[in-house]
């Protein structure tokens, strides 16, 4: 140190102050680093009511949908457990929840795993491989590309019920797969080996917050260069009574199975499950690489409850306080937020909680047209528990992509233990339009853990005209270029798809649902689906290639290969073997240019003009 400071007292002041304009951009640059916005660029979902991707999950809060029903056969027998007396030893005070259908299919040959292995994995475990391998294609990504990547995986899963199920059976019964199968552990570490990944990979119990929990985790790694790429979301699934039995014991429990939040009869919530996966990467990243972007997450805090009125109960002053420090990082005002995706579980005391503190945190500075609107979508399907937030956090993102706030549900009088009249909030009971304020539409999202542990996320929408207010003014300018260069200002007079799976009947299944894509929005890019689908899908053994000048026409082809037809322009295929073949370029010798050679490609392919 001492020989430093005499190196220093013997440069000029013009060095003195070269250097300390030096290290001033050197600071700003860490500093912008660690605020660097983090980009949704894929989702993949599997929520009650039929909502098994990301367009079907719109549908659903569009429309208004109660996906509430009563516990299916399937999972256990209502009628034997059930009692409106929460007291009833063995019984619980609720008939219903928010359930998937059919969690026990899976194909475990798709993702090289035995039958007899699959038969002890923890359904939780099936359904993140499958999500995540749809968000990865949802993003364009196709799996084997991340392969020896920094790629992190951040997981929330707090439920145990298969691996009661499996021990119940006995000891005997217990096989080598048991350990995997049944470890939450296991959960993240099988999705980071089956991708091939070596960025962190954490499975996340915070309970109610554990999914918001992981995708904060996910923001601070990837900030903090230890990944490149992450994996962020969580999962739940209902199989035993015995959680609800406990927590109707608590007096959680809703006895009409609603989550009435913010309603005055509020009574409790409703359990229910799902699955829910997002791809994320450092906005700079993803603009030099070209990604679809979805929304921003501007900003991600958690805290803890610490010592309150019980190990269980809401704390206002810590979920006031998350929801400040998230707003802080993200550098915004209260009024700049327009919508909260909120915690929102239903229950007498969390309601008045969580909007006494949504009121301190967010609701200051606003003008008399600027009301925070809140809204929930458990009352849509219950509360997801480990996946919860990220259900909460999907909803936002498309309400962001939308401009449009889903209706809020069993809202009919308010909560008459708010004092609404003192607040600028509103609850949307139907479908409203987000106003955009300054220009812009900023929303936020909260989950509060019944641990205590919360977590507060800080969205924007994406707008590439307005990448200058993430980004320095040459990265903008740059994110502007990277933009205009994407489009294709030459029509190929022939497009071509390429489909793969590994089997006829997935191959069918997958023309199938591109078939019926089309035929429901005949006005898509057909150039841009077909570039998606030959480089952002992974390519399996059993492949089909079509060809089709519009749109209209490539329907037809799909429709007629998912019906097992062929017809011109349609060519299908085998890969013998599991070694992928190499290709060969034969190039002739002198004399075989000619004036205008490449004329087409050059035209068509930025990548070749480039």
């Amino acid at each position: 140190m001492p020989d430093f400071l005499q190196r220093i007292s013997q440069l000029s002041p013009k060095r003195l102050a070269l250097l300390a304009m030096e290290l001033q951009a050197k600071l700003e640059r860490v500093e912008q680093e660690q605020q660097e916005p983090i980009a949704v660029i894929g989702m993949g979902c599997r929520f009650p009511g039929g909502a098994h991707d990301p367009e079907s999950y719109w549908r659903l809060l569009r429309d208004g949908v109660d996906a509430i029903r009563e516990v299916p056969a399937d999972r256990w027998d209502i009628n034997a457990y059930y009692d409106p007396d929460p007291d009833a030893p063995g019984k619980m005070s609720t008939r219903f929840g928010g359930f998937l259908d059919q969690v026990d299919h899976f194909d475990p040959h798709f993702f090289g795993i035995s039958p007899r292995e699959a038969a002890s994995m923890d359904p939780q475990q099936r359904l993140l491989l499958e999500v995540t391998w749809e968000a990865l294609e949802h993003a364009g990504l196709a799996a084997e590309r991340l392969e020896g990547s920094a790629t992190g995986v951040f997981l929330g899963i707090c439920s145990s019920d298969y691996p009661q199920l499996l021990l119940g059976q006995g000891p005997e019964t217990f096989d080598a797969y048991l350990a995997t199968g049944a470890s939450h552990a296991i959960a993240s570490g099988r999705l980071s080996y089956v991708l091939g990944v070596h960025g962190p990979s954490v499975s996340i119990d915070t309970a109610c917050s554990s999914s918001l929990v992981a995708v904060h985790l996910a923001c601070l790694h990837l900030r903090s260069r230890s990944c490149r790429l992450a994996l962020a979301g969580g999962v739940n699934v209902m199989l035993t009574p015995d959680t609800t039995i406990t927590l109707s014991k608590a007096r959680m429990m809703s006895p009409e199975g609603r989550c009435k939040t913010f309603d005055a009869s509020a009574n409790g919530f409703v359990r229910g499950e799902g699955c829910g996966i997002i791809v994320l990467k450092r906005l700079r990243d993803a603009l030099a690489d070209g990604d679809n972007i979805l929304a921003l997450i501007l900003a991600s805090a958690c805290n803890q409850d610490g010592r309150s009125s019980g190990i269980t109960a809401p704390n206002g002053p810590a979920q006031e306080a998350v929801m400040r420090e998230a707003l802080r990082l993200a550098r915004l005002a209260p009024r700049q937020i327009g919508y909260v995706e909120t915690h929102g579980t239903g229950t007498a005391l969390g309601d008045p909680i969580e909007v006494n503190a949504l009121a301190a945190a967010l609701g200051q500075g606003r003008e008399p047209g600027n009301r925070l609107l809140l809204g929930s979508v458990k009352t849509n399907f219950g509360h997801l528990e480990g996946a919860a937030g990220i259900a909460g956090l999907l909803k936002l993102v498309l309400a962001l992509q939308h401009k449009q706030i889903p209706p809020h549900l069993h809202l009919q009088k308010r909560n008459p233990y708010i004092p609404w009249e003192d607040y600028p909030l509103d609850i949307p009971a139907a479908m409203t339009p987000w106003p955009a304020i300054d220009g812009k539409r900023i929303g936020a999202t909260s989950s509060f853990g019944f641990s205590g542990t919360n977590a507060h996320l800080v969205l924007a929408e994406w707008d590439s005209a307005g990448a200058r207010e993430w980004l320095h003014g040459g990265e903008a300018d740059a994110a502007a270029g990277l933009t205009a260069g994407a489009s294709i200002p030459y029509e190929r007079p022939l497009h071509l798809f390429a489909l793969s799976a590994k089997s006829k009947p997935a191959l069918q299944e997958l023309a199938q649902r591109y078939s019926n894509h089309l035929a429901a929005h005949p006005a898509a890019g057909l150039a841009d689906m077909c570039f998606t689908a030959n480089t952002g899908r992974s390519h399996f053994t059993r492949r089909a290639v079509l060809l089709a000048d519009t749109t209209a026409a490539m329907q037809e082809k799909l429709a007629a290969l998912a019906a097992g037809h062929s017809t011109e322009g349609m060519m299908l295929g085998e890969l013998a073997g599991t070694k992928r073949p190499e290709v060969v370029f034969l190039f002739t010798g002198q004399g075989a240019q000619y004036p205008g050679m490449a004329r087409r490609l050059y035209e068509t392919q930025p990548v070749f003009r480039a």
